[in-house]
């Protein structure tokens, strides 16, 4: 069934859900003062950090986030934990790292001797997946955590643990079904590129039912395929070096416009100033010029071009636009959500607040794990693991696992001075890399990193 069709079925049935609702009895409203935020989180898929007018693009219009950037406070220098969409969108969901959450790679080890579509729908490899996203039943889930509060929860997007309720979402999009096309978002995929009725319709189903609600806005946008309209891919061709740059480019715009559209159902159900919004990408993207992949440096790899993102925070009249260039992470999220609802991360959370100046600026490092597409084991995350990756400060060091990266060297950059990662000052600068190593083992020590 094509994304079109699903979505058409979903928009019937939750529609007449909502009208239900109406009737169904609801909660005791709660005094205005008590109720706690709205929360909305906005997950780009495959975007540069660079790839914004607020963050200097010379070319790509992204006027709706720029306004959303000058209303927010903006870390400039956010990160992800995996610079691979399955693995960083389960840190947002858990606070946590991959080696903890073990959701480490895209899909499980492809059966010996099977590959492509066939391998996806062997019942070994499927048995793989379902034992692979069983993790998410163990693990804090940010949706449950709300619930725990009287929250609604609606997932829409990208999302790969099987059915939305799998990660605790009270409604969602996602079915999950294997057999019916279920791996990373199936219907739920259809959001924003076809707009965002779906998010609409629940936002009404929550007001009814007098509950605060956090949605999961994870649009397959900019990610591929790159078709955006022609009136947006017409105004890049004549700027961007390839028509592969430009359609991408016109791709960033087109997901600019499905944020404008989420503010303003915020601004016309007049909800805007009692919601934080939350913005960042789940991972880097840099065009390949001459064909319809990336680059390298970018995803899947342990560069900023692949694990820096900008994240805004914005709850107005609770936080007062600002920019920060001090390191922060994805899995800050959600402690900064739970703190905003006015409940307690517990210390399985990994990350701050931030909403707490003094809980970021005290932060020592943020870290990272780069893994295989598909994991080599889905009980052992070391078994997956190519590089490790901490940064503190200015400076950040880069140490490969030798069983899957045998020929990478280990890295240390001054970022502040080199942005672009280009000179490797790990000979150069011995004692900065063992403060920086000593760091790093004592956040994960693998012992099996060759320095």
């Amino acid at each position: 069934m094509s994304l079109k069709r699903l979505s058409r079925t979903w928009l019937i049935r939750t529609l007449a859900a909502a009208m239900l609702s109406v009737f169904v009895a609801s909660p005791p409203a709660a005094c205005a003062d008590d109720r706690p935020p709205n929360v909305i989180l906005i997950i780009a898929d495959d975007m540069a950090w660079s790839d914004y007018g607020f963050m200097g693009h010379p070319q790509i219009r992204t006027p709706r986030i720029d306004r959303l950037a000058r209303e927010s406070l903006v870390y400039r220098r956010g990160y992800v934990t995996s610079s691979l969409c399955s693995p960083s969108l389960a840190s947002i969901l858990t606070g946590q790292y991959p080696h903890q959450h073990r959701i480490t790679s895209n899909d499980p080890p492809l059966p010996p001797g099977v590959t492509g579509a066939a391998a996806r729908r062997d019942p070994r490899f499927l048995a793989a997946r379902k034992e692979m996203i069983a993790a998410f039943d163990e693990m804090p889930s940010l949706p449950r955590l709300l619930g725990s509060k009287g929250y609604l929860s609606f997932q829409s997007g990208k999302w790969w643990g099987e059915n939305y309720r799998r990660g605790g979402f009270t409604h969602g999009m996602t079915h999950g079904d294997p057999a019916r096309g279920g791996r990373h978002g199936d219907a739920g995929l259809a959001i924003g590129r076809q707009g965002i009725k779906p998010i609409s319709l629940f936002v009404d189903l929550a007001r009814a039912k007098d509950a605060p609600f956090f949605v999961w806005y994870a649009p397959m946008m900019p990610h591929q395929p790159h078709n955006p309209p022609e009136r947006l891919l017409a105004h890049y061709r004549d700027k961007a070096p390839s028509e592969q740059v430009a359609r991408y480019w016109a791709m960033c715009e087109w997901f600019d416009e499905t944020v404008g559209e989420v503010l303003d159902l915020l601004d016309k159900q007049k909800l805007s100033d009692n919601t934080v919004v939350i913005f960042l990408a789940d991972n880097g993207w840099i065009q390949d010029p001459s064909a319809d992949r990336y680059a390298p440096r970018s995803k899947q790899s342990q560069y900023e071009g692949g694990l820096r993102t900008p994240i805004l925070v914005r709850w107005p009249g609770k936080v007062t636009p600002r920019t920060s260039e001090v390191p922060v992470s994805e899995v800050d999220i959600a402690p900064t959500v739970l703190a905003a609802a006015g409940l307690r991360p517990g210390p399985e959370l990994e990350g701050v607040s931030l909403l707490d100046d003094r809980a970021v600026a005290a932060r020592p490092a943020v870290f990272g794990e780069i893994f295989t597409h598909n994991a080599v084991s889905i009980h052992d995350p070391a078994s997956s693991l190519r590089f490790r990756w901490v940064i503190a400060g200015d400076w950040k060091l880069i140490v490969a696992e030798r069983r899957n990266e045998p020929n990478a060297s280990i890295e240390l950059f001054d970022l502040a001075h080199d942005p672009q990662e280009s000179r490797n000052l790990a000979a150069a600068e011995p004692k900065k890399l063992e403060e920086l190593l000593a760091k790093l083992q004592a956040r994960w020590p693998t012992g099996r990193g060759d320095h």
